[in-house]
């Protein structure tokens, strides 16, 4: 690992996307009360975006840290979001107004924010790797990076192209370690293959594993009086290859939790992990359809349709109903075409899942889900 990384206290970071809101607007007292408990407690790593809070993040940076703190005691990563720049030329100015909004001269880190196979395509167009390796050398940046919404061939792809790349932002919690659609495992031994450092967003999967279901509350009632989030981030937190992962705190009591078992951060345990992957078990038992992802389907449908993966977006949506799911079938599995109303009730998958599950029905189910 690169010893600047050794500067970056602990494995939790702020994650700046859910700052506590008053009427619409960031409450700077608040966020300055958690800003300075942050920082009290040893931490130091905060992450923003342009486009976080409609653009009200990157000002709340400058205005309860980077005005208030000396600029070698915190960590500051800022994205280029591909929302706001259609043209090479557009990159250098949006990166001066994101330094301005800010009030910094550099940023630790900059990512290429949100890279699937299509982004990743218009960011090698507009040259913005390119245009951030020029930053780079000029020092505007210290570190390069990327967040990624993709399956771990796209990351393979990224990696194998940019080798300059120096850290990963990725989408991981327990119960998308496996999952096939968000491929989180599978993205985090990409990053380990190419010695890549992985930061880590959602490891309570929006809030999701705050509020769980009764059977699944139970069985972390029965351990040592631990919050949700705390099994969920320390899981999180333990895989190899880590080296931060992202907390969206939206109040000071969601500090305080995080700081209480991540400030001498343990992994889990052994009776932790079991009940964990018990807690998985019961998610995969709540109405999800019982696909093992053979992929047999795949291979004989005529309409090129990803059944598997829509399937498991339909079972995150059933159990978790937050965004992801919606972005991961509209934006992943379904960009190049292959959306479950293009079904042609073949029956040629039918007849080759081994689950013997009724395919054609439950597409028409992801229809009705995503497509209305």
């Amino acid at each position: 690992m690169n010893p600047y990384f050794e500067n970056i206290n602990k494995k939790l970071g702020f994650g700046c996307m859910r700052l506590p809101l008053v009427n619409g607007e960031v409450d700077y007292e608040e966020t300055r009360k958690m800003v300075d408990t942050f920082l009290a407690n040893g931490f130091n790593y905060f992450d923003t975006a342009h486009g976080y809070l409609g653009g009200k993040s990157e000002i709340a940076i400058r205005e309860c840290l980077t005005s208030r703190y000396p600029r070698d005691s915190y960590i500051l990563t800022d994205k280029l979001s591909t929302h706001h720049f259609t043209r090479t030329e557009e990159i250098r100015p949006l990166f001066e107004s994101q330094l301005n909004a800010c009030g910094v001269d550099y940023f630790d880190f900059y990512l290429m924010h949100a890279q699937d196979k299509n982004i990743f395509a218009k960011y090698k167009q507009c040259r913005a790797y390119e245009t951030a390796l020029e930053l780079l050398a000029e020092g505007r940046i210290r570190h390069l990076g990327i967040s990624f919404h993709d399956q771990a061939d796209v990351l393979e792809q990224i990696l194998t192209e940019y080798p300059q790349i120096e850290v990963v932002q990725i989408q991981l919690n327990y119960v998308d370690f496996d999952d096939p659609s968000v491929q989180s495992r599978k993205c985090l031994e990409v990053c380990r293959k190419h010695g890549k450092p992985a930061i880590i967003m959602e490891p309570v999967k929006g809030g999701s594993l705050v509020n769980l279901p009764a059977a699944a509350q139970q069985v972390f009632d029965e351990l040592d009086g631990g919050s949700n989030a705390s099994y969920a981030i320390r899981f999180t937190a333990s895989q190899e290859g880590v080296m931060m992962v992202l907390s969206g705190m939206g109040n000071i009591d969601m500090m305080n939790d995080n700081i209480s078992y991540m400030k001498d951060f343990q992994p889990l345990n052994a009776r932790e992990s079991a009940a964990v992957e018990k807690v998985c078990s019961i998610f995969r038992e709540l109405g999800a359809i019982p696909c093992t992802a053979c992929r047999y389907c795949t291979e004989v449908c005529p309409q090129s349709i990803s059944i598997p993966d829509l399937f498991a977006c339909l079972n995150a949506k059933k159990i978790f109903n937050n965004w992801n799911t919606a972005y991961y079938y509209n934006n992943i599995h379904t960009r190049n075409g292959g959306k479950a109303s293009n079904c042609v009730k073949c029956g040629q998958c039918e007849k080759i899942c081994p689950q013997h599950l009724h395919i054609r029905d439950l597409l028409e189910d992801v229809a009705k889900e995503f497509e209305q």
